[in-house]
């Protein structure tokens, strides 16, 4: 593996990140040069530093190796992790060098779990920053490096590309990959745009409502306000904010093609349809349990919270209107599911994904069928196609690992004295991107009373969930790259 190529890469991606440091501390300079202005643009220098030197030091390599795509994308993924953490450093307040690993961790893998029990006290410019790198961190800090940077080859963008998406989400892609790339930031882009927009007119300030679109978009979950949502108490803004989740959740490739009226599209999709349904399903029987229980008065009351909840979670963006923790059994249940379930491959959530829920258990179905019909062939079809055999069994693959993470994680951070039930909504919320989980890290609550060595052990379960599981792993394997 040649090292240059990596750095070289890692470099541009680092330029990247610079540029909404910069950003953000002009957003510090038009307040006034709040408290953010310095950290931030210290910040954007150095990171800038560490860009430019191997671009400028480091001879240009030619074509990437699979091997080298793996380095430069989880490469990518650790050092925009590590120089997203550098504001937060020379800032301070409850920053120490593990909270500010596990907000910067947080923030670029979309989980939106954070250790601020004060989010209010943060500067407009760190605030804009801490939503920046949900945003960039949204669509993969490759791939929006890919596409807002110079050109580096249609061979090595598509090595790069197809291995930042998920490995469900390529075949509703019917495009090249520049192509790909352009139709991600539109749609991310034009997501945020009309989000922004709409909330503005619900009655969110601009600042409130870039950010929120930036954390929506993004399905991360960083909100302005320590109550997160709850704050604003206003029905239209949770309106919004749901059909955003929900769309968000959706393949981006399939947006684009039902906005442009191609047949390849939302609704022609068995795994969007599943996903619609499961979220409104879902919604109601949440909806019906708090009402039973007399948590809300109302059954319209409770389907407002209890939607809300559903999608938020099944999205992975971890938005709260209500307190979760102290809502009856089935619902707790629900959302227990959904933040495993999650949304679509090709969109900007976590977890194991619609598409592979779906497969297995059409997989199941088929072999029932198999054993009821040993001599008939039965074949596994998704929207009509039918599935090779390697792509059943790697969906398989994956959930069969995602739980035994889940397990792992769980015992290891009961080990630290923590409590079941804290432990388990702590390692599914990470593993899946969600960002709030059970016990003591509910809807309204966040991370800071966990001790130093579970948040580390969160930021790489987030990692691992955000390069789901193997694109992590692969850095690992030492043989693997002689």
């Amino acid at each position: 593996m040649r090292l240059n190529v990596v750095l070289r890469y890692m470099g541009l991606m680092l330029l990247l990140n610079a540029g909404f440091m910069l950003l953000s501390a002009c957003i510090s300079l038009f307040n006034n040069f709040d408290t953010g202005f310095y950290p931030l643009l210290l910040s954007f220098l150095l990171t800038s530093v560490l860009g430019v030197f191997p671009l400028i030091f480091v001879p240009k390599g030619e074509q990437i190796s699979t091997k080298e795509g793996y380095g430069i994308v989880v490469g990518s993924w650790l050092a925009a992790c590590m120089a997203g953490m550098m504001p937060y450093m020379l800032w301070g307040g409850e920053f120490s060098l593990i909270n500010a690993w596990f907000e910067s961790v947080s923030g670029y893998t979309t989980t939106g779990s954070t250790i601020l029990n004060d989010v209010e006290a943060l500067p407009n410019g760190m605030m804009f920053w801490r939503s920046a790198t949900h945003w960039l961190g949204g669509v993969g800090v490759v791939m929006f490096a890919l596409v807002v940077l110079p050109a580096s080859g249609a061979q090595n963008k598509m090595k790069l590309s197809h291995m930042e998406l998920s490995s469900m989400a390529k075949d509703n892609y019917r495009y090249k990959t520049q192509k790909i790339l352009h139709i991600l930031l539109v749609v991310y882009v034009g997501l945020t745009f009309v989000q922004t927009v709409l909330l503005r007119i619900a009655g969110m300030d601009w600042f409130d409502a870039v950010n929120n679109s930036f954390s929506t978009i993004a399905t991360g979950g960083f909100s302005t306000k320590n109550l997160s949502i709850a704050y604003y108490n206003n029905v239209w803004i949770e309106i919004i904010i749901t059909l955003f989740m929900a769309v968000s959740g959706l393949h981006f490739g399939l947006i684009f093609a039902t906005l442009t009226g191609k047949g390849n599209n939302v609704f022609r999709s068995e795994v969007s349809r599943y996903y619609l349904l499961s979220l409104l399903v879902g919604g109601l029987v949440t909806a019906f349990a708090l009402w039973a229980d007399d948590t809300y008065p109302t059954f319209l009351m409770s389907l407002r919270y209890g939607l809300f909840q559903i999608v938020s979670v099944a999205s992975t963006t971890g938005f709260a209107t209500a307190d979760s923790s102290v809502w009856p059994g089935l619902a707790i249940m629900m959302i227990i599911l959904f933040s495993m379930q999650c949304a679509c491959a090709g969109s900007t959530a976590g977890g194991i994904k619609c598409d592979r829920v779906l497969l297995s258990f059409k997989a199941i179905k088929a072999q029932i069928l198999q054993l009821q019909h040993p001599n008939a062939i039965i074949r596994v079809k998704m929207n009509g196609m039918i599935q090779d055999n390697n792509i059943v069994n790697r969906a398989v693959l994956f959930i069969f690992f995602y739980i035994m993470f889940v397990v792992a994680g769980v015992i290891i951070i009961t080990m630290f004295g923590v409590d079941l039930m804290t432990s388990f909504g702590v390692t599914i919320a990470s593993m899946g991107n969600v960002g709030p989980g059970l016990g003591e890290v509910g809807s309204l609550d966040n991370y800071h009373m966990l001790p130093a060595g579970v948040k580390f052990i969160c930021t790489v379960l987030m990692l691992l969930g955000r390069l789901e599981l193997f694109g992590f792993i692969q850095l690992f394997l030492i043989k693997w790259w002689k």
